[in-house]
């Protein structure tokens, strides 16, 4: 399966975007599909995941809300009331790993996609 990210862009604070990822070659319904991101300077950070529930990092939870379609192979990450610390590179992964949405570790994620930039700015 290959990953796709789209989405990304410049918003205001406060403002909204919804990131979709897309697979191809196989059906996302056995995959557990997590976003991550990675602001300049700083470390790659985990961001939300979806499986049989959804999981968020603190500092996104009540802003962000993940879903998908399994009719279209996709995931989106809904991301509302943008700060400017929301800034940075958006990607998407896939798990076959039963806990990869509640360890939510880096090396239990085997298929990446490419990153979308999100910037908040005024």
């Amino acid at each position: 399966v290959q990953l796709q990210a789209f989405g990304g862009g410049l918003v205001q604070p406060g403002n909204s975007l919804r990131l979709s990822c897309v697979a191809s070659g196989s059906t996302l319904d056995d995959y557990a599909i997590g976003w991550f991101r990675q602001a300049p300077g700083k470390e790659r950070e985990w961001v939300s995941c979806i499986r049989s529930g959804t999981y968020y990092a603190d500092s996104v939870k009540g802003r962000f809300t993940i879903s998908r379609d399994n009719a279209k192979n996709t995931v989106f990450l809904q991301a509302n009331s943008l700060k400017p610390e929301d800034t940075a590179i958006y990607y998407c992964a896939a798990s076959r790993i039963l806990r990869a949405c509640r360890d939510h570790r880096e090396n239990q994620f085997h298929l990446w996609g490419q990153g979308t930039l999100v910037t908040v700015s005024s």
